[in-house]
């Protein structure tokens, strides 16, 4: 009777055990579920600096096109965007011109500013 008794007290036990939930392996850490707000603090509005370079196009040939992706918008040299005129496109930043204002905007990393004044 005794080993019966017991036999049933394990099996009482098993379900007790099997609610223990056991750690999701693939599961990203607490940190990355957790808000913006909560990971770094109160959330700061950041104002766009002006018009941001995403890409730069240069034909190799001589007389090739030059184009220049500018805030999503692909723009050809002389074309204008936000009311500037694209005037000069290098490797690796543009020139556009507002007025007798000039503004480069450099390709860079993500992370950094894209936009320079001369």
């Amino acid at each position: 009777m005794r080993k019966i008794l017991a036999a049933l007290a394990v099996f009482a036990a098993i379900p007790a055990l099997a609610q223990t939930a056991l750690p999701d392996p693939t599961r990203p850490p607490p940190e990355v579920l957790a808000p913006q707000a909560e990971r770094n603090g109160p959330a700061v509005a950041v104002a766009a600096a002006g018009p941001q370079l995403q890409s730069v196009l240069v034909a190799r040939r001589p007389g090739g096109r030059k184009l220049a992706v500018i805030d999503g918008a692909i723009v050809p040299l002389g074309g204008k965007v936000g009311g500037a005129v694209l005037v000069e496109v290098r490797e690796s930043a543009v020139v556009l011109q507002r007025g007798k204002q000039k503004q480069v905007l450099k390709l860079v990393s993500s992370g950094q500013d894209k936009a320079r004044q001369p």
